[in-house]
């Protein structure tokens, strides 16, 4: 596939190069490097750059057993053959245009005698000269001491940093590369320009390097192009058949204990496979394992490889390690592999233990293949159960519920009955979005089950199931049955601390979620690996919401470990997890980064309510912006996918929506929807949604929640609501110092939107007492904030930013002016008569010396200015 690639830039590199070739203390450069790294292209670049007579030549294998072989061109047939005659015939010619730059590519490859040539000549300073030489090969002495006796400045060419890797990629994509794909491209490329682009182009021409909403992501293995196979085809095919076998059998089983490698493949080989440089040895948890030495060798073996070798091959590497003690997930699931495509037979009980691994690490993918290999294999409930868990959450809804419905409860005893209707009900609920047909199997369920232990797992995903429903108070107490049991089994432990926790942190007792959070990772151990992001949300939460954003930030930012292009999902869910931290933070770019990728990532059919926190918080991150469109957009993905599966995110949806009317530009609208989403969260008990609300009615202008915010702060756990109480006090009394206070308590806090909605209304109430100095701190103080938050633009900041003499209800008409809308649309949007728009625009007009309504619109688009 034929593309043009743009050039990275090594800023110091291409430096360095050019005073080398344009100074006089050394005779130019020499760039070291592994193939593929970029020597040749930044040294044209950099010599193109300096312009003036440059000669490019380059060795070659088949040119090295010629003397000046690769200068022979410069010099006429019937030149003596003597090597002195011939070097002095040639030097002339290279230097015949007075003064040159000399560049040889591969000077590895040159025979003896040019080598001497370019040494003489650097010697002399007689020309400058840039030399690329591969590292770890043989190269003649001459060319070394280019750079060993000082005459050549030696520069060697690093592999491309993750950042340069993907500026690469994106550049030629045209478009934003997932940061989780970004990873395994750089991984498998080690960094190579030339590995990376055949990493590219493979991927794209397989048709697994797609784009999904904007982003492009990997999925499924890297795949290298057919040139790229045979580039490092060449290389394989100079090996020993011993060393290919070592590398035969790594490509199945990588990395391998060293023991395992030496006994299948003889130490001989191990050894000569490290001396050539294909393989390395290092240590891992006290135990020594083989690596390939560059990750794409892997997939050119592979290639190599016939169906029935690969078969045989992984038979005997399964013969070999299910004789050994399986010591973690990573060993079972190993052995699993190699089962799975091998010469050899296995039970469905490895598949079923290595499902539950791979699922357990979030590898769902690889998770779905052991399960149907162990349901291929007779395995019954237990087997179909880690398939259907496995579907669900790739959004393959249909299918799990399929299989789960194949099942008759009545054949089944307890212990599958339990883990039968546990799987049922989360993908009814949570995949397909049926509250109704999962109540009726959690309640089948319950009716039949009479071991009370067993029985606890369903009241703790009762509790769960209640929480989504917005069942606030059901859910605490679901919750706490479970909690008071000792023993109680680690799944019931898991929902209960999901929906109690939940519950706990929208309720605004952010303390008691962070204990229900500890039980809950107490057990994490024995629960599927994308779960835990759904207690670790509901901790998030209850640390935002209680203004703890600094450990907000810690929880959302723990490890999972992603390292299989498997575990793309729990990556995605990690990337929800930071991005409600960055739009409670402000940090709105980053917020859209990580949650635009979530959501790309995430992107499968069915209800996904995982999703929905996601969509408001991006739809949040867009109106602080004024992204208006985008906002809505979002909106309307959580509004189309809700139900009472996600009607507890309704009271957030709700206040999402007042940020989009504030961003709109219809201030009462806005601060009328804030309200009515705080009675709403306030008659479901999510008390910190209430305050959240309240808030925000209060930095849109209103001045009527401060008793109420007052009331809800000696309720709800933190200090972020009492600073929201205080900052609601100041506003209704035109506070100035007060809002002055609120704004640096808030940026202490880390709410950067919030300190700068208060600094910007500190700004209008110095404005309104005459007190222009204090007036222009707090304008430049809400400025510096807002360009921290990446330029919000929020209904105060408009305001402080100009400062014009409107009321609230003239500005609002008067942005609604500029956004284009006619008369009618601002009467029907405001639900007023045409007539009093038509008022308030006369007297807005007379206000800032305009006369009309286009010249209002300028003046509030910055356009314009009155005289």
């Amino acid at each position: 596939m034929a593309r043009n690639w743009p050039i990275i830039q090594r800023d110091s590199e291409f430096e360095a190069i050019s005073a080398a070739l344009t100074g006089s203390e050394q005779a130019g450069v020499v760039l070291t490097g592994d193939v593929g790294v970029g020597k040749t292209t930044l040294a044209r670049q950099a010599t193109s750059a300096i312009g003036g007579t440059i000669r490019w030549v380059a060795g070659t294998e088949s040119a090295r057993s010629i003397p000046l072989g690769v200068f022979a061109h410069l010099v006429g047939v019937s030149t003596a053959h003597d090597p002195v005659t011939f070097m002095s015939a040639a030097r002339e010619a290279l230097l015949a245009d007075g003064h040159t730059v000399i560049g040889v590519d591969d000077a590895h490859l040159l025979d003896q005698l040019s080598a001497a040539l370019l040494l003489q000549l650097a010697i002399d300073k007689a020309a400058h000269i840039v030399v690329t030489v591969r590292s770890a090969v043989p190269v003649p002495d001459a060319v070394t001491s280019l750079w060993k006796d000082g005459h050549l400045l030696r520069i060697d060419l690093r592999p491309f940093t993750e950042r340069q890797s993907v500026q690469l990629v994106e550049s030629m994509v045209g478009g934003q590369l997932e940061g989780f794909t970004a990873n395994l491209m750089w991984e498998s490329s080690a960094g190579n320009a030339l590995f990376l682009r055949h990493v590219v182009e493979g991927a794209l021409e397989a048709g697994t390097l797609r784009q999904v909403n904007g982003v492009w992501q990997l999925r499924g293995r890297t795949a290298v192009t057919s040139e790229l196979a045979a580039l490092l085809e060449d290389r394989v095919e100079q090996l020993p058949e011993s060393v290919l076998r070592v590398l035969e059998l790594l490509t199945f089983c990588e990395p391998i204990d060293l023991d395992v490698l030496v006994e299948l493949a003889g130490e001989d080989a191990v050894e000569a496979a490290e001396s050539r440089g294909v393989i390395r040895v290092v240590e891992n948890a006290h135990h020594l394992v083989v690596r390939y030495n560059h990750p794409l060798f892997g997939e050119v073996i592979r290639r190599r490889l016939g169906i029935v070798s690969a078969r045989r091959l992984r038979g005997c590497l399964y013969t070999s390690l299910k004789e050994r003690p399986i010591n973690s997930a990573a060993d079972r699931i190993r052995l699993a592999e190699l089962a799975l495509d091998s010469d050899k037979s296995a039970d469905s009980a490895l598949f079923e233990a290595a499902a539950a691994d791979a699922i357990g690490l979030a590898n769902l993918p690889l998770g779905e293949r052991f399960a149907r290999a162990a349901v291929r294999r007779g395995g019954g409930v237990e087997a179909a159960d880690l398939l259907a868990r496995a579907l669900l959450w790739q959004g393959h809804r249909i299918e799990a519920e399929r299989i789960l419905a194949g099942f008759d409860p009545d054949q089944l005893d307890e212990v599958q009955l339990a883990r039968w209707g546990s799987t049922r009900v989360a993908n009814l609920l949570w995949a397909m979005g049926d509250a109704d047909g999962a109540g009726d199997v959690l309640a089948l369920v319950r009716g039949r089950l009479k071991h009370p232990k067993i029985g606890t797992i369903f009241d703790g995903l009762a509790s769960a199931s209640a929480v989504n429903e917005n069942r606030i108070e059901d859910a605490c107490a679901a919750a706490d049955a479970v909690m008071t049991i000792k023993g109680a089994p680690p799944w019931a432990v898991w929902w209960a601390a999901f929906g109690g926790g939940l519950a706990l942190a929208l309720m605004g007792k952010g303390q008691a979620a962070r204990r229900y959070a500890a039980r809950g990772r107490a057990v994490e151990e024995h629960i599927d690996g994308l779960n835990r992001f759904m207690s670790t949300h509901a901790e998030v939460l209850a640390l935002t919401f209680t203004g703890d954003l600094d450990a907000a930030r810690r929880c959302a930012g723990a490890y999972f470990g992603y390292s299989a292009p498997g575990q793309y999902l729990a990556w995605g869910m990690s990337k929800i997890l930071q991005g409600t931290v960055d739009v409670a933070q402000g940090r709105f770019p980053d917020g859209i980064e990580h949650l635009e990728q979530a959501l790309a990532a995430l992107a499968a059919e069915g209800a996904a309510a995982w999703m929905f926190p996601a969509r408001i918080r991006l739809a949040e991150a867009y109106s602080a912006l004024g992204r208006a469109t985008e906002a809505a957009e979002s909106i309307a993905e959580a509004t189309a996918r809700g139900g009472r599966h996600s009607a507890v995110y309704e009271p957030q949806l709700e206040l999402a929506r007042a940020w989009l009317a504030a961003a709109d530009g219809t201030v009462t609208l806005a601060v009328r929807i804030a309200l009515a989403a705080a009675d709403a969260a306030a008659g479901s008990q999510q008390h910190a949604i209430e305050a959240m609300a309240l808030h925000t009615a209060a930095r849109f202008g209103d001045h009527s929640v401060a008793a109420r915010l007052a009331d809800l702060a000696a309720r709800v756990d933190g200090r972020l609501v009492r600073a929201q109480a205080r900052h609601a006090v100041a506003l209704a009394a035109h506070d100035g110092p007060g809002l002055d206070a609120a704004a640096a308590e808030f940026e202490h806090i880390g709410s950067m939107l919030s300190a700068a909605d208060a600094a910007a209304q500190a700004a209008s109430a110095y404005e309104r007492v005459g007190d222009r100095r204090r007036l222009l701190e707090c304008a430049a103080r809400s400025n510096r904030l807002a360009v921290a938050c990446g330029g919000a633009s929020t209904p105060a900041l408009r305001k402080a930013a100009r400062p014009l003499p409107l009321t609230a209800r003239e500005r609002e008409i008067a942005n609604l002016v500029a956004a284009g809308l006619s008369n009618r649309q601002i009467a029907d949007r405001l639900t007023v008569s045409v007539r009093t728009v038509e008022g308030h625009l006369y007297r807005a007009c007379g206000k800032v010396d305009v006369t009309d309504r286009d010249s209002l619109g300028a003046v509030l688009r910055g356009e314009s200015r009155p005289g």
